[in-house]
């Protein structure tokens, strides 16, 4: 295959809200360059980038894949990405190694709630945003108020920047043909054709309206520079090559965001998309250099110019303004830049790693700097070893195209690495560098797993070990408190598909329960009990004698512990056993088993025999003194509470609030963003074990919630009866 400068390499995201058709449009794009025999189709699993058996199974994206086209002597690199709100942590990951992102909004549906999110991450990126309006072959394309509603719901959203440089071509025959804005021509198709289309005249319907909205874009274009503002008043348009090459740049530096009109479905306009591209989406050369600072094992060595020792930056690469090599200060341990050129020493980031039954660990890469040649060593700044690039390869989907060399700019992948994992950074020796990836959520949802046989347990830990590799927001630990092993993601279809692979690529059987509550005990009262154990059994005997006085303490304050012994009532050295007895017991609870945590334990008084007093008599009597307190101490169960973050279009906010009522949450505030309501809540997190599912119920899957712990809090007396109810008494240490 041949290989390409990052002159004529285009990286583009391919975004948006689920079922806008990204999967397909990025289908109809390769099959219009030539790149497959026929358009691949996301329900029959033939789409290039829907590879993966859960994608095919659901019909829809849950991870990010990649697929390039050769157009007319440019590559283009598409990376598509999920637009279920569950999985937007892949659409943010996927800027990284990309240079634009092409928004695609739903021709029906309008802006949704995840195009509002994938928007604001790519502005936050700084990348440059191309609005794709797709499925124009739908009879509702347009909504209920038809185009000029769209566009003006577009320019509320996002200002007047965003501006059309295209026209759709509907009529009796449907959505077949767009009129060009910049060149003033007009394409014809043939839908379900080869997306290849055919100039001809602007028909006379549209003539008007197209010539209306050129004169608006040469104006757009021409503001803020001056000589193309003096080109326009004195010829009262602008030159077509000044017209691309200022719309170019106006692209490049976010003060325009074009919108353009397709249907992947029927593939009608995908060449004049690729054209687009082609033209006006910037080049790997001409993003800003990356932000990078020395690895994290490198720099600690290292002393920063100041004499201190370097700060790792959170620099992700695109909008900085910085210039030079990059190497001089990074190498040094602080803050630098790297420009995306070929003649910089080569490094490459890891942004994504997929597990393949067959061909291993594949690591998918963005060439930062220089040129990397297959079968090259490069060093690993990260851990500290050396990889070699056996097989360097691009992605075409799931398939591996050979190549010989990828430039500065490019996307890349290779196999079978020894050690590297996602983030890590390769490159030349003595050029070291760390560029990092963008910050992964938390997990929102949490599922006790539980494998089905001995054989299954065995496979278990392996397998989502892999997984975790090629997903990053995958937790899996035991809870040292319930001891289960849990399994933490981004929601339940999340966890249902990481459950599904275990199955189907490592034949681990498991199932999923709800993850107990892990509720703690505390105390609203403050007393004082003797402990005293007195054991004789021949010999020696044991004989210890405490006088403790406990009392509660506020919410998040854990356990404390003093002493008030006098006159040596009780040795200095038995002192901590008494403390150690107390901590025993307070872990085993006393209502229901469930750690006690925020009280105060004095010990003040005591007794002890020389011969039968030592640490464990006084642990014993340490533990029957507290469980004497307990029974006077009124003591209740605490519960966590969740602060909880919901978005959600503002024609649900009412039902939302209700339902957050319902589950005994509290609602600190509101917020108007757009056209969604973000509602600030705190909620027991065991009315939350299943709020995903319900959410997507009852917004149609345009909510979305995060959520993490926020403090504990008293559970009401009728839910905790009910507890109670269900839960198991501790045994008392005297049963033992």
């Amino acid at each position: 295959m041949k290989t390409y400068p990052g002159s004529e390499i285009r990286n583009v995201a391919v975004i948006g809200h689920s079922h806008s058709g990204k999967t397909t449009l990025v289908s109809a794009l390769l099959h219009a360059a030539h790149m497959t025999p026929a358009q691949g189709r996301v329900q029959n699993g033939t789409a290039v980038t829907a590879y993966d058996e859960e994608d095919i199974a659901r019909c829809t994206t849950m991870q990010n894949a990649v697929a390039f086209a050769e157009w007319q002597g440019v590559k283009i690199n598409l990376v598509d990405t999920p637009g279920f709100h569950i999985f937007c942590h892949e659409a943010r990951a996927a800027l990284l190694p990309v240079e634009s992102a092409a928004v695609i909004v739903n021709a029906q549906n309008g802006v949704e709630a995840v195009t509002e999110r994938v928007w604001k991450y790519a502005e936050e990126a700084n990348i440059p945003r191309i609005v794709v309006i797709n499925q124009m072959d739908h009879p509702k394309a347009g909504g209920n108020g038809g185009l000029a509603s769209l566009i003006e719901d577009l320019h509320d959203r996002w200002g007047r920047t965003c501006v059309p440089v295209q026209l759709p071509i509907s009529d009796g025959k449907g959505f077949h043909g767009v009129v060009d804005l910049v060149t003033m021509e007009a394409f014809y198709y043939t839908p379900n054709g080869d997306g290849q289309g055919k100039i001809g005249e602007i028909p006379a319907s549209l003539f008007a309206s197209a010539k209306a909205a050129h004169e608006a874009l040469v104006e757009l274009v021409a503001e803020g520079k001056d000589e193309l503002m003096e080109e326009f008043f004195a010829q009262g348009t602008i030159p077509e090559q000044h017209l691309i090459s200022a719309l170019h740049e106006a692209i490049r530096e976010d003060r325009i965001f074009p919108v353009l009109f397709v249907s992947g479905e029927t593939n009608v306009a995908a060449d004049h998309l690729l054209d687009f591209l082609k033209v006006y989406a910037p080049a790997p050369i001409e993003r800003a250099p990356f932000a990078v600072h020395a690895p994290a094992a490198f720099a600690a060595t290292q002393p920063s110019e100041s004499g201190g020792v370097a700060v790792a930056t959170n620099g992700h690469g695109s909008g900085h303004s910085g210039q030079g090599s990059g190497l001089g200060e990074a190498a040094l341990g602080g803050i630098g830049f790297r420009p995306v050129a070929d003649s910089e020493p080569a490094s490459l980031v890891v942004y994504k790693t997929m597990s393949d039954p067959f061909a291993g660990r594949i690591s998918f890469f963005k060439v930062i700097s220089g040129v990397v040649k297959n079968d090259a060593t490069l060093e690993n700044y990260t851990r500290r070893g050396q990889e070699r690039l056996s097989h360097l390869s691009v992605m075409q989907g799931r398939k591996a195209v050979e190549v010989t060399e990828l430039h500065a700019g490019d996307l890349g992948a290779v196999a079978k690495l020894r050690d590297t994992l996602t983030g890590d950074m390769l490159g030349q020796k003595g050029a070291e560098i760390q560029v990092d990836l963008y910050p992964f959520p938390e997990p929102a949802m949490t599922y006790a797993i539980e494998p089905k046989s001995r054989a299954d347990e065995d496979k278990l830990a392996p397998a989502i070990h892999k997984l975790m590799e090629e997903d990053l927001l995958i937790r899996f630990y035991r809870d040292p408190q319930t001891n289960e092993f849990l399994i933490a993601g981004a929601g339940q279809p999340h966890i249902e598909a990481i459950v599904s692979r275990l199955r189907k690529r490592y034949h681990a059987e498991v199932t999923l329960k709800s993850p107990k509550v892990p509720y703690r005990e505390t105390i609203r009262g403050k007393t004082e009990a003797q402990g005293r154990h007195k054991k004789q059994s021949g010999g020696h005997g044991q004989f210890g004698d405490c006088k403790i006085r406990i009392e509660p303490l506020p919410r998040g304050s854990g356990f404390q512990f003093s002493s008030e012994i006098f006159g040596g009532s009780i040795p200095r050295q038995f002192v901590p056993a008494v403390e150690k007895g107390i901590v025993e017991s307070a872990s085993r609870g006393w209502l229901a088993g469930y750690p006690v945590v925020d009280f105060k334990a004095t010990v003040y008084d005591g007794s002890y025999h020389d011969v039968d007093s030592n640490e464990l008599s006084f642990k014993m009597a340490g533990r029957i003194a507290f469980r004497k307190c307990m029974e006077q101490a009124k003591p209740c169960l605490l519960e966590p509470v969740m602060k909880v973050e919901i978005e959600a279009p503002d024609q649900f906010a009412g039902a939302l609030m209700g339902d957050l009522n319902s589950r005994r949450g509290r609602v600190q505030g509101m917020e108007a963003r757009g056209k969604a309501t973000i509602i600030n809540a705190e909620v027991p997190m065991a009315e939350m074990l299943t709020y995903g599912t319900h959410l997507t119920s009852m917004t149609q899957g345009k909510g979305t919630y995060r959520m993490e712990m926020d403090h504990y809090d008293v559970v009401p007396q009728p839910v905790a009866e009910k507890i109670l109810a269900n839960a198991k008494r501790p045994v008392d240490e005297e049963e033992e």
